[in-house]
């Protein structure tokens, strides 16, 4: 199943950085971000995620909360959270339910080689958890940018 503009985002129960369980639905009544990414502490990844800290305080103003998603540990999330001091939540998908769920979880390719992977997606989910928006062409320097001025 394909999600569209419009449907209701999935909801899930997964562990954040610190082991504490973290549920879709917790956030309704507020906007969410949720960005999904392949690997912590990969190049992309981390201009992606230093993009979004860097303007964490114009998404807070604009009413956002902010989740990542990655199908690393919570240890993993812990070290990439220290290392680039990023001030939102990273939520461990080790079981690959939630990547699953969003679609996102697809055949990918590199160097001829075919494999499992997540895309770099971004679902952008109203107060009453309805998909506004999904970018599936992130542009990692400038994804706080793409958000905003839709």
């Amino acid at each position: 199943m394909e999600l569209k503009t419009g449907d209701q985002a999935p909801d899930f129960e997964s562990r954040d950085q610190n082991g504490n369980t973290v549920r879709l639905s917790n956030y309704r009544g507020k906007k969410v971000i949720l960005y999904f990414y392949p690997k912590d502490d990969t190049p992309g990844c981390t201009a992606q995620s230093c993009n979004l800290r860097d303007n964490y305080s114009d998404l807070q103003r604009e009413g956002y909360e902010v989740l990542g998603v990655s199908v690393d540990d919570e240890a993993s999330h812990q070290k990439f959270i220290k290392k680039f001091d990023l001030p939102f939540t990273l939520i461990a998908d080790t079981d690959k339910k939630i990547v699953e769920a969003y679609g996102v979880w697809q055949e990918k390719s590199m160097y001829g080689r075919k494999y499992m992977g997540t895309m770099r997606y971004t679902f952008v989910i109203d107060e009453q958890g309805t998909i506004q928006d999904i970018i599936t062409k992130v542009k990692t320097a400038e994804h706080a940018a793409q958000i905003l001025n839709k």
